[in-house]
């Protein structure tokens, strides 16, 4: 394939080098990849000033500005699009027709050559480290198809903005809709435990290891007992904890959060998850109880101590990274994976799926737990889910329950 007209400048460099996959703020595109002259531009009044593909992306990203997980979410689809229209097929993304798209949706579910297109660690580094590419790995089928929802939605929106004349994409054959199917990426009760124990058993010999055990009790059990998202870890601070009087005279805590879709919702904070998060902050160096409108983040670096700030939780602003909390959570899981996988062969299937789980999955645990033992109303609305049909899929103990029956009274009988 001919090397494409295009070109990157990364951070602090003066020298133009030919393109590899990057960050979309930092691919500087030259030439006829440009867009400017894309087969598919509209030829009428445009509602955006966008004059390249680039821009127009941009123009499209902005709109949810103010929605930091739709943003990286949309984002990301939208870089790989790109990048893929200009390194992989070689023309502009305003020159992309069905064909191409049908070509991108067999390369979202392989991206090669996967030394250019894939991080070498499968894990999610920061965007501006060298070693960053735009996958962490093949895309399932339900992944790829949320892809191309989402680029359905760029391009839809060019075209009702006129800078595109059509949308390639509004060619492929629709699917029919099918019900949600059962959450499966979830830990049972004997996995759950291996990840319990792996953190209990982290060293904690030294004031690093102790901090770094401290962190990963904390963050699973935001995790698990509030079934927070891992953008919410990030983008929430502890000054969201807040106590009220019931009708009974009883005090409850409460976590106040702000989710996805700039949606607030109330998380009960129960006596368990206080209990973690004095026994967080007090390895810190803070109170045990947070103040109101306290400023800091749920979750902090290992490297911040209290004592290097004169022992205020006041006004802390360090948040660990949405990609800093999976890796933290990844780090416990493979810990958890090596434990389980020591314990000889007939394990290895029980190791590999630890290392499959990621944060996510908590969330998904968490929803479990909760529709085996509380009304289907309460997990919604502790969850942030818009409808109890999309509570309803963490329902295991029914499906248990039914093959029990069936296993006990439906019997062929083969003598």
């Amino acid at each position: 394939m001919r090397e494409p007209d295009v070109s990157l400048i990364g951070p602090g460099e003066t020298a133009v080098q030919p393109i590899a996959p990057a960050p979309l703020e930092d691919v500087v595109i030259v030439g006829a990849l440009s867009g400017r002259l894309g087969t598919n531009r509209a030829g009428g009044r445009r509602q955006i000033d966008a004059d390249t593909d680039r821009e127009a992306v941009l123009a499209w990203l902005a709109r949810c500005a103010d929605s930091p997980n739709t943003l990286a979410n949309s984002r990301r689809e939208a870089e790989r699009l790109l990048l893929w229209a200009l390194v992989q097929a070689g023309k502009p993304l305003s020159s992309l027709t069905h064909e191409d798209l049908l070509l991108y949706e067999r390369f979202l579910a392989d991206p090669q050559p996967a030394e250019r297109w894939v991080m070498a660690s499968r894990r999610k580094l920061p965007r501006r480290h060298p070693d960053w590419r735009p996958f962490a790995g093949p895309l399932s089928s339900a992944s790829v198809r949320q892809a191309l929802v989402v680029v359905n939605s760029l391009l839809s929106w060019l075209v009702q903005a006129g800078y595109l004349a059509g949308n390639p994409l509004a060619l492929a054959r629709q699917r029919r809709s099918r019900a949600a199917p059962r959450i499966v990426r979830y830990l049972d009760e004997e996995l759950w435990g291996h990840v319990k124990a792996a953190i209990v058993a982290m060293p904690t010999t030294t004031p690093r290891e102790r901090a770094t055990q401290a962190r990963a009790r904390w963050l699973f059990s935001l995790l698990f007992l509030c079934g927070l998202r891992v953008s919410e870890v990030a983008n929430n601070t502890m000054g969201c904890f807040f106590c009220r009087t019931d009708k009974s005279g009883q005090s409850r805590w409460w976590l106040e959060v702000l989710g996805k879709g700039a949606k607030t919702r109330l998380v009960p904070a129960t006596s368990e998850l206080m209990v973690e998060l004095a026994r967080y902050r007090t390895n810190l160096g803070f109170a045990p109880i947070p103040r109101e409108h306290e400023t800091t983040p749920l979750l902090l670096p290992v490297w911040w101590r209290a004592a290097d700030h004169a022992g205020s939780a006041q006004g802390v602003s360090a948040p660990l990274t949405r990609a800093a909390i999976h890796e933290a959570v990844k780090l416990v899981f493979e810990s958890a994976a090596r434990r389980v996988q020591a314990q000889g062969e007939a394990y290895a299937a029980q190791a590999d799926r630890l290392r499959a789980a990621s944060a996510h999955w908590l969330r998904h645990t968490a929803g479990s737990r909760m529709a085996d033992d509380i009304d289907l109303r309460h997990v919604r609305d502790t969850l942030g889910h818009a409808s109890i049909a999309t509570t309803s899929v963490y329902l295991h103990s029914d499906d248990d329950r039914r093959h029990g029956a069936v296993e006990g009274a439906h019997r062929l009988g083969w003598d």
